[in-house]
């Protein structure tokens, strides 16, 4: 009887060990995936915590605070890690960064276009590249602090806005495949900043309160013009402003330091407000115009995502947003063949921007998005 009970428990435990679930939790030195990292372990997941080094030029990253590329970042990561009684390690992924991110970055500028690297690095880097490292370290789970929700809906994957609205990400995240929500965890997601902050302050972490970095996080100024005059030099190069009918107005320093609705730092003056209204990469021209130039209500996205569906088989009242910043925005999409889509705004919006993203929602659920390609 004795030895039946033995046997049951060791039983019991083994079972238990391969239930038990292994995490990698993306960690950038932040009060978010810091807690992201706690609550897990307190769920009683196996953690184990990544910062991923993306830096290219150590040097010049040198003295920048805050931001998850920067130096200091490891050595937060790597006290709260301590403090959590969790495993560290720092992965290189210098290449794939600079590659998927960077390098994209730089050319889509190049191209007139204003990307989003925020969506690139989740796209590329943080559900992929890391997700497969995990995977190889035998993980069941990537984890970020990101404030969104994983949910499952009629056997899809999807994601919903989090509990702050003020701090919701799910703009940036709307290229997760199936695959990728099945395996991503966001723990924050359910909780207010206040209430993150408060957990770390109450367990004793000193990024609990840690500035947020809202700047691009590898170029420590902001300053995204000078940054690519600076690692492509040949590639910036004055030419014209011209008015919507050609007329040449002045030089510009490139157009690699302007986007789309633009007003300040033109370096010209005219008498009246004057906005970019367009970038023409081929003339090597910035157009610009008058404030009621910059509103349009139609667009054409491409490089498509779906989460509650496949894809798109007929047009669907949504609501959208052009950026980050922007209010939802109730609109149509309609698919025009397997990866494109026209959106139509039930009112003009400002400065829709070519090269950024479009996002579509239906209430909290996330239901897509792409690329803005053109304007219709």
């Amino acid at each position: 009887m004795a030895a039946n009970k033995r046997l049951i428990k060791n039983t019991l435990i083994r079972i238990g060990d391969k239930m038990k679930k292994k995490v990698v939790v993306g960690m950038s030195g932040g009060v978010d995936s810091s807690v992201a990292a706690y609550l897990l372990k307190e769920q009683g997941y196996e953690v184990i915590g990544v910062t991923m080094q993306v830096w290219q030029d150590d040097k010049y990253y040198e003295g920048m605070e805050g931001g998850c590329c920067s130096l200091s970042a490891v050595d937060d990561a790597r006290l709260v890690a301590y403090n959590l009684g969790i495993p560290y390690y720092v992965m290189n992924f210098r290449n794939e960064f600079k590659k998927c991110v960077i390098d994209y970055f730089i050319d889509e500028y190049i191209k007139g276009r204003t990307p989003n690297p925020c969506v690139a690095c989740n796209k590329y880097i943080k559900f992929d590249e890391l997700l497969k490292r995990a995977m190889d370290l035998g993980a069941d789970y990537v984890a970020t602090g990101h404030y969104a929700t994983v949910e499952k809906v009629n056997d899809r994957y999807v994601l919903k806005k989090s509990k702050d609205s003020k701090k919701d990400q799910t703009y940036a995240l709307y290229n997760l495949t199936q695959f990728q929500l099945e395996h991503t965890l966001m723990p924050c997601g359910i909780y207010k900043k206040e209430q993150i902050r408060e957990i770390a302050k109450k367990i004793g972490l000193a990024v609990h309160n840690k500035k947020d970095s809202e700047e691009i996080c590898f170029i420590p100024d902001n300053d995204h013009g000078s940054y690519i005059k600076r690692v492509a030099p040949n590639k910036v190069k004055q030419g014209n402003f011209v008015d919507k009918h050609g007329k040449v107005l002045g030089k510009h320093r490139g157009i690699t330091y302007y986007t789309i609705g633009q007003r300040k730092g033109l370096g010209i003056a005219f008498g009246i407000p004057m906005y970019v209204i367009d970038i023409n990469p081929l003339k090597n021209e910035v157009v610009l115009g008058g404030e009621k130039d910059i509103f349009k209500n139609k667009l054409i996205a491409k490089d498509l995502n779906f989460m509650p569906f496949e894809k798109l088989d007929k047009p669907m009242r949504i609501q959208a947003k052009i950026r980050y910043s922007a209010r939802p925005a109730d609109a149509l999409i309609s698919a025009i063949d397997e990866d494109r889509v026209k959106v139509e705004f039930d009112e003009n919006q400002r400065a829709i921007t070519k090269g950024q993203s479009v996002v579509f929602y239906d209430g909290d659920i996330l239901v897509g998005g792409g690329v803005i390609d053109s304007l219709h």
